[in-house]
């Protein structure tokens, strides 16, 4: 039996992505009021909870005014004993458990699916609130359900002075420079580095917090390094033969060795294929790749050429990423949750509809190995198929 349609993706009201790419992203916040052309919170708060008690659910239990921080899974019975006080819950990658979570990713995919992380869900009663901090990624935070007053500050850095804390990077001071509450509906978007304090107005106050990751150079070099010395042997090494003269001081390294030296080096670092290669298998990481989203009954090929006759869809997995790299018109490397493969051809173009949204209609005209390249995706987990209905 096909699964029910899961997805319906709101749209933003009055919103130019274009604009907002040439002129906000990555450089100042911006408030959008009210930019749902129709909101409903996806989510309710004791559905949250019960995420948060679920083993393999990232989620965090903030209390107290100096902000114990409790890891999940959390015992049921947590809840009933936190008293009047106030106190947040966060839960990590909600859209990859909650399909109604996951379509509030839809609007934003002007930006390129390898940088989208996850969709965190924050419950906060009263006076609830992490404390004034900043985070690394872009984020669009949206209000769910209650109000939330966000200060925001001045953009921060590694040299930021911080709060001695174990679990939280709390800032030493804080200046607010932007002072907004949010309605359920409206939405804040913040760049990277960017001071902020988010603090409950209400009872049942909730956010979702779209979140885009960026690549350190760090990681990246280190991941990039890595592949290259595993691909090295003990008998490639330096040679200077009819380079070498007479020094007048042999203790000198001549800097006609050093760029030589150095040559060797950029010329296996300097790989845009192999990197490109590294770099999609990369950022299509799972965040949980311990976690095995295949089906209970692998699907047969008899069954998914009766889908293609039936009108059924592909639906993608929230929990899966999937990029590509092109090779060309009619060529690419897909990404799925790590992993490279190359295609070509009719392959190519159904890899491409897959990476493009969240489903994709099943073509009768399909080759039997495209159906054979899609049904592994199925039996893996990365896609199911859907009654469009």
């Amino acid at each position: 039996m096909a699964e029910t349609a899961s997805f319906a993706p709101l749209a933003l009201r009055g919103f130019d992505p274009a604009g907002f790419l040439r002129q906000t992203w990555q450089r100042e916040p911006l408030l959008l009021r009210q930019a749902w052309a129709e909101w409903h919170n996806p989510l309710e708060p004791d559905e949250l909870a019960g995420l948060a008690c679920e083993p393999g659910v990232e989620s965090r239990l903030i209390t107290g005014p100096t902000l114990q921080v409790e890891h999940g899974p959390l015992s049921p019975d947590r809840f009933a004993t936190l008293g009047p006080g106030p106190w947040t819950l966060l839960v990590q990658a909600v859209d990859q458990q909650v399909p109604a979570v996951a379509a509030l990713i839809e609007p934003f995919r002007f930006l390129p699916n390898w940088r989208i992380d996850d969709v965190m869900v924050s419950y906060a009663t009263r006076g609830g609130g992490v404390g004034p901090h900043f985070d690394q990624y872009d984020v669009f935070l949206v209000q769910g359900l209650g109000i939330r007053r966000w200060r925001v500050g001045p953009r921060c850095d590694a040299a930021t002075a911080l709060q001695p804390h174990d679990d939280l990077r709390l800032l030493a001071g804080f200046t607010a420079e932007h002072d907004w509450v949010l309605e359920p509906g409206d939405i804040l978007y913040l760049p990277p580095g960017f001071a902020h304090d988010g603090v409950a107005l209400s009872d049942d106050c909730m956010t979702y917090s779209i979140g885009f990751r960026a690549p350190s150079v760090a990681e990246l070099t280190a991941a990039w390094c890595d592949e290259i010395l595993s691909q090295l042997s003990e008998d490639e090494r330096y040679g200077d033969a009819g380079a070498v003269t007479v020094q007048d001081n042999p203790g000198e390294i001549a800097p006609a060795a050093i760029a030589r030296m150095q040559a060797m080096v950029l010329e296996r670092l300097a790989d845009p294929g192999g990197f490109a290669r590294l770099f999609g298998a990369h950022v299509t990481q799972p965040r949980y790749p311990e976690v095995d989203w295949s089906p209970d009954r692998p699907l047969s090929s008899r069954r998914l050429r009766a889908a293609c006759a039936q009108g059924l869809v592909l639906e993608r997995n929230p929990a899966s990423r999937l990029a590509f790299v092109a090779n060309g018109d009619d060529a690419c490397v897909l990404f799925v949750d790590g992993s490279a493969e190359d295609c070509t051809g009719e392959r190519a173009r159904c890899a491409r509809q897959l990476c493009a949204g969240p489903r994709t209609p099943l073509d009768p005209a399909w080759s039997e190995a495209t159906l054979e390249f899609v049904r592994a995706l199925c039996n893996r987990g990365v896609l199911a198929l859907i009654d469009p209905a």
